[in-house]
This record gives structure tokens, C-alpha cells and sequence, in this order.
């Protein structure tokens, strides 16, 4: 299928078993400041929300970055790779997803080293992150269709 074809929701479970959930505003790794799960569009220090005002923030980021994806992917994915890079550009941004061999390789037709990619993305402000590492593996293995949404 067309990655557009996918509701940008079935991510959500996915990408919030990542990110966590904060109702107060922090910083994260990287310094940015986050709410809810990695929400960080117009957050203040000490801004607080509530559990369904998060949850709701994450379905519209979630639309956001499939909406800016969608005229990347070139290729037919599957459910599990389209999940996996919903995931992946929600993380690292939709610049340095464009900019990603995670999608050259897709483009190319090379499952394999666009899988394999994702485990290059396993730093936050310089530093190796084992909670990356952790979600870098399960994105791989859930492209690779190794593992189930």
C-alpha cells in the first residue's frame, strides 16, 4: 500500500510505548523542551496538561509528520515500515528524515540497508542513548517485519 493509504494512528501505541508521557513541560536529551509524548510545538517551562489533551497532541503530531512523509516515501510499504517510520521521523525530525539513508535506501527498493539505517539514529545531544538503541532495534525489526504493530 501507499504510505498515505495508512491512518497515521496505528503509530500511536508504537511511538508512546517510546516516548513516555509527561504532563508538565521538560527538557529532554536533546534540550528541547517536551510535553506529553514528545510534543515540543509551542511548550513553555512549567506548562502542564492533561492526560487526554496529550493523548490528543500525539494523534495531531502523529498526522503532522505522516502528512509531511507521505510525499517522501516513493515505494509501497508495508503496515509494520510505515508504523517504524512514522516512529523514526517523529524522533529525529522530518529534516533529518528526509535528509536519512533510512529513506534513500526505501526509495531504492533496498529494504535490507534502509532497515539497517535505523540503528545509526542512536544518539541525543552527542551522546549514545540505550533507550535509542532499544527503539532503533524495535523500528528495524518491525520494518523488516520481524515483529507485528
Amino acid at each position: 500500500m501507499k504510505f498515505a493509504d495508512y491512518d497515521p494512528a496505528v503509530a500511536a501505541p508504537f511511538v508512546s510505548s517510546f516516548e513516555g508521557c509527561s504532563l508538565t513541560a521538560y527538557r529532554c536529551a536533546a534540550g528541547v523542551l517536551t510535553i506529553g509524548y514528545g510534543h515540543t510545538e509551542g511548550v513553555t517551562d512549567l506548562m502542564q496538561i492533561t492526560q487526554m489533551e496529550a493523548d490528543a497532541l500525539l494523534a495531531d503530531d502523529l498526522r503532522l509528520f505522516a502528512s509531511k512523509i507521505a510525499p517522501l516515501v516513493k515505494v509501497d510499504v508495508t503496515k509494520g515500515q510505515a508504523i517504524a517510520l512514522i516512529s523514526f521521523a517523529f524522533n529525529v525530525g522530518i529534516g533529518n528524515f528526509r535528509r536519512s539513508s533510512v529513506l534513500k535506501n526505501l526509495n531504492r527498493g533496498a529494504i535490507t540497508a534502509a532497515a539497517d539505517a535505523f540503528l545509526l539514529w542512536n544518539r541525543a545531544g552527542g551522546k549514545v542513548l540505550n533507550g535509542l538503541n532499544r527503539r532503533r532495534r524495535a523500528e528495524r525489526r518491525l520494518f523488516l517485519g520481524e515483529t507485528t504493530p
